[in-house]
């Protein structure tokens, strides 16, 4: 049967706050619901007590406005969103606006940075207008619609030549509704990074995207309001869908709109932080609310935007709702979609030709934004055949083993053809299409992360080819001109992993996320949706974006890739059947001497520690939860005792059942 109404899914689960310790200190999230400004980042005119307004300030006075233009500009310190409020006390009628941006660049007193359309002059937020209240004293709130889903500086001005005073600035968080202590993550990661220049980035990098992701869950009737509204400004009351609860977007300033594609990465990134997989939940079932009846297809976008016409993002449907039931184990969620899913599905492979491989029209090309998605696409087809695999692991979960052995078959006559018609020996690398001389970013990162690789020698010539379109800031993305594009980035990252390359994968992280964190054009703590060659914030200016640099999200789920790579690849640790029923651990050490970290599922706690000794030795302590088993895969060869007792184990390859174990290997 067709999903025709939705119901929700409600999570009966009881998860545990992560273990406490050093890395605490690196999470981005408060432990209440409130923010406050950090500091003064500039004051013009005349603003007496501007200090007042800062959160560490024992003082209720606030700050006095006199003069027409005067303004305040307050710092949050980080990427901050929510329902703003404030006291205000005049003695007359008052005129106060505000502006509200991510970067620091786009401050302003006339104007906020762009958040529900692009103009090339980046003006048509504009400011929003504090109604003047009926006497002249009292709290201003912003209305759920006014609420700015991302933002670090706000600038608060008068316009009146009388004065006012402002006091008791409070900002509370929209976001993740369903969390009274925001911090309260379900895992955790820490290592020390001494190949850096900050030794802590790579565990303020794991938080910065976990604190991305919780940004972009929303209550589903807090999306952008499009077409936007009239006489300019933005509306965050809009329906992302027809759910209740909460939805997984792209982004807290904009979109605020379910994108399967970037949940590629966002979803992955829930499990390890915050566990919070019925916001993957409710955003599928948006999608699979949009299937045209007619053909089977699915929307590129869930509501207000609707957009169409996207192969690739229907897979990324697909596959999200494998990786959901992978997580969670939720075979009933399975069945409520399954007519949808086998419609939608049915559609992709009615694409496929003689040669084996999905054609796809130019009306269903569009992807994350590169150019020339249509024909025997590589990105799509490495889609197509991941859709496939896990096709049929859902079929054989349902009890359809005809079916999945048919998912099974065709997914591997696509990857025949696609090695056969596809690879360029010469280069080492997959060509776009047959007839293109461009080796792209996304479906080579895709081709050794989704397994169309025939050999190893594959792999390590795709992770060291990869590496000609890297500059100091990261990859240049030959299918988009003047990108670099952290989603994408993100599939690279895992491939460069995938290869045993972990040292190449940290060099990657260090330039591309590195530049992220790190530039005073951004919010240093949530992940920026693109940028360009120069590192400027400019991504997709001359793709759709009409060179407004103020549009680009400074908080984007989809390139927060590194949070769930530390956690798969550094400590090595993933789930192999539902819930982590079975599991694997293969750390790749990456020129680390230590890392730590775990997440929850329904089953319990997964956690991984290891270190490497100055007398080569070995050690790590893996805990998994009593009646699961899995595989651990050691990343040195030598003498290997497992809870202090020698082992005759020949190679690298462990067998545990869950439980404590400790792993000592005395390096040969």
């Amino acid at each position: 049967s067709f999903l025709s109404t939705i119901v929700l899914l409600l999570p009966t689960l009881t998860i545990s706050k992560a273990p406490a310790g050093p890395w605490d200190a690196f999470n981005f999230a408060p432990s209440s619901r409130t923010f406050n400004p950090k500091s003064i980042y500039t004051t013009v005119g005349q603003v007496a007590g501007a200090e007042n307004l800062l959160g560490n300030t024992s003082s209720t006075e606030g700050a006095t406005f006199t003069g027409n233009g005067s303004y305040v500009v307050l710092d949050f310190g980080q990427e901050v969103g929510g329902r703003l409020s404030f006291q205000i006390d005049s003695a007359s009628s008052t005129a106060i606006s505000l502006s509200f941006t991510e970067s620091r660049v786009f401050i302003s007193p006339l104007d906020s940075d762009d958040s529900c359309t692009v103009s090339p002059f980046h003006d048509l937020d504009g400011v929003l207008a504090v109604p003047s209240l009926p006497s002249n004293n009292g709290t201003f709130t912003q209305t759920i619609g006014d609420q700015r889903g991302g933002f670090r500086f706000l600038t608060i001005v008068s316009n009146e030549d009388s004065s006012v005073t402002i006091s008791n600035v409070t900002l509370t968080a929209t976001f993740m509704p369903q969390f009274d202590d925001l911090s309260a993550y379900t895992g955790y990661f820490y290592a020390k990074d001494d190949g850096f220049h900050d030794s802590d980035f790579l565990t303020k990098l794991w938080y910065g995207g976990a604190y991305t992701v919780q940004m972009n869950t929303i209550d589903s009737h807090e999306a952008r309001q499009q077409p936007c509204p009239a006489l300019g400004g933005w509306a965050n009351n809009a329906s992302g869908g027809p759910v209740d609860g909460t939805i997984l977007v792209d982004g807290a300033k904009r979109d605020r709109n379910v994108w399967p594609g970037d949940m590629g990465i966002s979803t992955h990134t829930e499990l390890v932080s915050t566990f919070d997989l019925q916001s993957s939940k409710n955003s599928l079932l948006v999608m699979y609310s949009t299937q045209d009846p007619n053909t089977g297809t699915l929307q590129y976008s869930g509501p207000p935007i609707n957009a169409v016409g996207s192969d690739t993002y229907i897979c990324w449907s697909l596959i999200g709702t494998h990786s959901v039931y992978l997580y969670t184990g939720d075979l009933d969620f399975v069945k409520q979609v399954w007519g949808n899913y086998t419609y939608a599905l049915a559609f992709l492979q009615s694409q496929v030709d003689d040669t084996g491989l999905m054609d796809v029209p130019n009306s269903f090309a569009n992807d994350w934004g590169r150019v020339d998605g249509q024909g025997h696409n590589v990105a799509a087809n490495a889609l197509l055949y991941e859709t496939l695999i896990t096709a049929a692991e859902l079929a054989e979960a349902l009890g359809n083993t005809t079916l999945a052995e048919a998912y099974t078959f065709n997914a591997s006559t696509i990857k025949a053809a696609f090695n056969d018609l596809l690879w360029d020996e010469a280069a080492g690398l997959f060509r776009d299409n047959e007839m293109s001389t461009l080796h792209p970013q996304d479906g080579n990162s895709l081709a050794v992360l989704l397994n169309l690789t025939n050999n190893a020698s594959q792999i390590q010539a795709i992770s060291q080819g990869l590496t000609q379109f890297w500059t100091e800031i990261g990859p240049l993305s030959p299918e988009l001109n003047d990108t670099i594009i952290p989603f994408v980035g993100g599939f690279e990252l895992q491939a460069h992993f995938i290869a045993g390359q972990g040292e190449r994968a940290l060099d990657l992280l260090h330039r591309e996320w590195g530049y992220m964190l790190y530039t005073n054009l951004s919010v240093q703590s949530t992940m920026l949706e693109g940028f360009t060659a120069n590192g400027s914030l400019g991504y997709r200016s001359a793709a759709g974006y009409d060179f407004d640099h103020s549009y680009t999200s400074h908080a984007h789920g989809w390139s927060t890739g590194p949070t769930f790579s530390l956690v798969f690849y550094v400590l090595g640790l993933t789930l192999t059947s539902p819930q982590g029923a079975t599991w694997s651990v293969a750390p790749v050490l990456s020129g680390l001497t230590a890392a730590e970290g775990g997440f929850e599922t329904g089953l319990g706690w997964f956690g991984v520690n290891w270190t490497t000794t100055e007398d080569n030795t070995f050690i790590m302590t893996i805990d998994t939860p009593s009646g699961t088993d899995g595989v651990v895969t050691l990343p040195v060869v030598g003498s290997v005792s497992v809870d202090g007792k020698d082992t005759n184990a020949s190679g690298t390859q462990l067998n545990l059942v869950g439980g404590r174990h400790i792993i000592q290997v005395l390096a040969t």
